[in-house]
């Protein structure tokens, strides 16, 4: 990772954050610093994801947030009530995630498309064409066209605020 300071937490409105994750039916929850995080794949401050709820602390990174709560909204609804820590699916469906991702950060205060592109590419997000704006531009028209086809994106590539059925 190089010296760039990934949007974390702490950064953030509370509320914000909240408020998004709230009109897919996920609850935020925030933990103390340093305390262990819940249903995280990756540990550290990586967010971690059980059933309906994002479990966070002030350290943990936006774009971590945002991906776990992506997993949340792109897998099926099995899938969401058997939910805890592994979000399992498919190659597509990762993409998907991904490019959820990166559509939302426009909805949270202090962040937007290109500092989740820098804070992506930071964390070590690897595609095909070496960064994740490159990605979303040029690369990923069958992430796009995946999360239309479960409605999760409409024709224009605004969120539709729904879940996966």
């Amino acid at each position: 990772m190089n010296n760039h300071h990934v949007l974390t937490c702490i950064d953030v409105p509370l509320l914000a954050l909240e408020q998004l994750l709230a009109r897919f039916g996920i609850t935020l929850i925030m933990l103390e610093k340093g305390a262990i995080i819940e249903g995280s794949y990756w540990g550290e401050a990586e967010a971690g994801l059980v059933q309906n709820r994002v479990y966070v602390r002030p350290d943990t990174p936006i774009h971590s947030l945002l991906h776990e709560a992506c997993h949340y909204i792109c897998m099926d609804k099995q899938r969401r009530d058997e939910l805890h820590t592994d979000a399992g699916g498919e190659y597509i469906e990762e993409n998907g995630v991904c490019y959820l991702q990166i559509v939302l950060a426009d909805y949270i205060p202090t962040m937007d498309k290109a500092r989740m592109w820098a804070d992506m590419d930071a964390w070590g997000y690897t595609f095909r064409l070496g960064s994740s704006q490159a990605w979303f531009e040029e690369d990923a028209t069958d992430a796009k066209m995946w999360l239309i086809e479960h409605q999760l994106l409409d024709m224009l590539g605004y969120p539709t605020w729904k879940v996966r059925a």
